[in-house]
This record gives structure tokens, sequence and C-alpha cells, in this order.
């Protein structure tokens, strides 16, 4: 038999019968907690079906969970030991709390059966009730950003646990009852959490899981018709696409995210990042110019930044970041012209800008070097060896491959001395145990 406790008895007085009723009651109680408090981790509370039934039957061995026993005393005005007590008969005094219902629900003239008024009520507060409010939104929202922010400094490695930590409290808290407001808006940020663990996850040489983690992105943000979410999701899958060597699929990705609307100051990241640097690759020259004309002609209509954006950014791509791209399409291309011209224009910002970046307009320039007529070898060996020592101890998947590319495209100088130190110094360079992890994710 259920024991009888003061909890027990105490739903039985305020007519809680079921456990939604009791859920919404409890979640509401757990956010007034929270603001009078002070401490948001308390408005994020919520109890199961089966503790309920565990708290109704007097099955507990101990008490429940610390924060709970805080919401409980909070909702019925004793402690948490008197709650959960075992009593010996219904005279034993409690503390009785009103079910507050609404005026217009008890006009005289109309008998409702009491406890059908308070489920009503019960399922109508349910309904509306929120596990995450406006704070807890700002409070997420700001913690992605942060890793946007952080990431072009620190990288992968330090990031992606708290990114992963972020996405599974946005999924938890999806798991419970929010009004549509909320509930879009956790869609949202769950679509940017699990699309900053996808472009990490490329940047560490993971592709399988970086297109598992772009999908659920793209997924989310079908889902709640997000059009500016799900063409950066869209970006992240056609990134991955083209570190994995799979070019005509990085192409095709942007190039159906960028038909579904061509004016979107998104659209200029899947142009220079996703099609014409695939399609340099692919080396289609005209493409090449089509699509980074197009982008810059989409940089000046909506006014972009002047820098180098962060690359992993929700914002639109600015200008300088385009063109360091359209940098990368044009060594791919063979347009060594085009990469000198471009990569002055940007000069002063890049040095500016994150180390990342400068690794890899270094090595596009040097590969651009060797390309020319007269190839410029020395130079070209001193750019890879800056590149290197820019990106340090924290290698990712691009300069990895770059300077490796640099590398196999300098054999035929092998007897230079320029290129022997480059060799030596990317040796050392790859022998990192995250650039190791890189080399067994498939070396190209």
């Amino acid at each position: 038999m259920p024991k009888d406790t003061t909890f027990r008895r105490m739903l039985r007085q305020r007519h809680i019968t079921v456990y939604e009723a009791f859920v919404a009651q409890f979640q509401r109680a757990a956010r007034e907690l929270a603001d009078r408090e002070g401490d948001p981790r308390l408005g994020l509370l919520t109890v199961s079906a089966r503790q309920f039934d565990r708290w109704v039957g007097g099955e507990l061995r101990g008490l429940p969970h610390p924060g709970a026993c805080r919401v409980l005393e909070y909702m019925f005005g004793c402690s948490a030991e008197e709650l959960f007590a075992e009593l010996v008969s219904e005279d034993v005094a409690v503390r009785p709390a009103p079910v507050v219902v609404p005026t217009a629900t008890m006009a005289p003239a109309v008998h409702y059966d009491e406890d059908s008024v308070v489920e009503i009520i019960a399922r109508a507060r349910q309904l509306t009730a929120s596990n995450a409010d406006d704070r807890t939104i700002a409070f997420l929202g700001s913690s992605l950003d942060g890793i946007v922010a952080r990431y072009d400094r620190e990288g992968p490695k330090p990031l992606r646990g708290q990114a992963r930590s972020l996405r599974q409290l946005i999924h938890t808290l999806l798991d419970g009852h929010q009004p549509p407001r909320v509930r879009h808006e956790l869609f949202r940020l769950a679509a940017g959490a699990g699309g900053l663990l996808g472009y990490m996850a490329v940047n560490v040489g993971d592709f399988v899981l970086a297109e598992a983690y772009a999908t659920e992105a793209l997924d989310l943000s079908r889902a709640i018709e997000d059009v500016e979410t799900e063409l950066w999701a869209r970006g992240t899958l056609s990134f991955g696409y083209y570190y994995a060597g799979r070019y005509r699929d990085a192409d095709a990705c942007a190039a159906a995210a960028v038909e579904t609307a061509p004016g979107s100051a998104q659209a200029i990241r899947l142009l220079a990042n996703g099609r014409a640097r695939a399609l340099g690759k692919m080396g289609d020259r005209k493409g090449v110019e089509r699509v980074v004309g197009r982008a810059l002609e989409l940089s000046a209509a909506h006014d972009v930044a002047a820098g180098l954006t962060p690359c992993i950014s929700f914002e639109p791509y600015g200008y300088a970041r385009t063109l360091a791209n359209a940098v990368t399409a044009y060594v791919s291309a063979g347009q060594v012209g085009q990469v000198l011209g471009t990569a002055e224009r940007i000069d002063g910002l890049v040095e500016d800008s994150d180390p990342w970046s400068r690794s890899l307009v270094r090595l596009d320039v040097a590969s651009a070097l060797l390309q020319q007529a007269r190839p410029d070898v020395e130079r070209a060996m001193q750019l890879g060896r800056e590149a290197l020592a820019f990106c340090g101890d924290v290698p990712i998947r691009s300069v990895w491959q770059r300077s490796r590319d640099l590398y196999a495209q300098a054999r035929g100088w092998q007897g230079l001395a320029a290129v022997g130190e480059y060799g030596e110094e990317l040796r050392l360079w790859s022998s990192q145990p995250a650039a190791l992890a890189m080399s067994r994710a498939g070396a190209l």
C-alpha cells in the first residue's frame, strides 16, 4: 500500500490528482523561486512522471534532489523532511493551501465538479508553462556568441566540450514544455549549437560527424522555417564536403541554398566559401569569376563589415573574409595574378586578424608563387614556415591540408635548402597529437 505522507495529503487538499497538474504547478514555483533567489538553475528544474509516482507512493529511501526539495518547500510551506514523513492518521495537522481559481469559473449560477475545474485550469497552465524564460534564452544565446568570439583564438579543442554541453542543455529543455515563441527560439539555438559542432568537426577532420551535426542544424532550422539559419547550416554542410574532397557535393549544396534565397546576406558565404572554392578545385575558372563577382555584389548591397569576420560566425561574411575565400578559389583554378592581386588588397586586414587566417592566406600566396612562370621558391617556403608558426600548437584541418599541399607542390625543388627546411618544420608541426589525429582521420 502507498505510504500516507504529508505530501500525499496536501495533494488531495489541493485537488491535484494527476501528474500534469502537479508538474505545471511545480515548474511555475521553480521559476518564481529562481527569480526570488537569483538562481537560474532552479528555473530549469522539472519532475518526471516516474518521480512523481514515487513521491506520491512514498517510495523514497531518502529525500528528492536538493533543488527539488527547495521548490517543494516553497510550494507547500514546510520542510522536505515533513513532506515525506509517513503519517499515522488522517487527523495529523498539515498546512492546507487554497486552490486559486479564476473568478469567472466560480460564478454561482454554474455548478462544475470541483476536480474538473482544477484539471481544466491545470491543463491550460501546463500548455502555457515553460521551463525556459527570456533570461534563459538570452543566456543560451550569449553562450553561443561567446564560443564564436573565442573560436578564432582558441580553436576546437577547448571549445568542443562547452559546445556539446550547451547543445545537450538546449535539447534537455526541448524535452519539456514551452509556449510556441520560446520553443521557436530553442529550436534556433539548437540549430546553432549543432552547426558550430559541425564546423568544429570539420576542423579536426571528422567529416562523418560534421555531416551529422550540420544535417541536424539544417533539419531544426527547416522545422521552424528560419531561412537565415537554414542557409548558414547549408553553408556549414558545404564546408564539410569541401574539406572531405567532395567538391561537386560542396558546390551543389551551396548552389541549391543560394537558389532558395539569392538576395540573402547569407548567400555571400555560400558563394565565396561554398561555390567558388569548390569550382576552383574543379578547374572552372569562369565559374569562380562569376560566383565571386556575385558575392561581392551582395556584399556591397548589404553593406557588410570591411574586415575578416570570424570564420565560424552566424553573421554574414565581411568583405575581406569573402576576398580571402576568393584567393583560395583562385589558387585552385591556377589564376596566379588574381591570387597575388587580391591578397595584396586585403594584406593589412589579414595581418590584424586571427592566426589561422594569416596562416591560410600565406599558404595560398606561397602556392601561387610556385605556379608563376618564374617560381619564387625561397619566398614561398618562407611564407610556408610563417604559416606554421602562426598556427602554432592549434592546428586545424585547413592549415594541415594546405601546408601538406604546398610541400607536395615544392617537390620539384627538393634540392634547395629552403624546401628541406620547410619540410622539416612541417614534419615537426605535424607530429603534434592534434595534427596526428587529423592524419588518422584521413590524409589526402
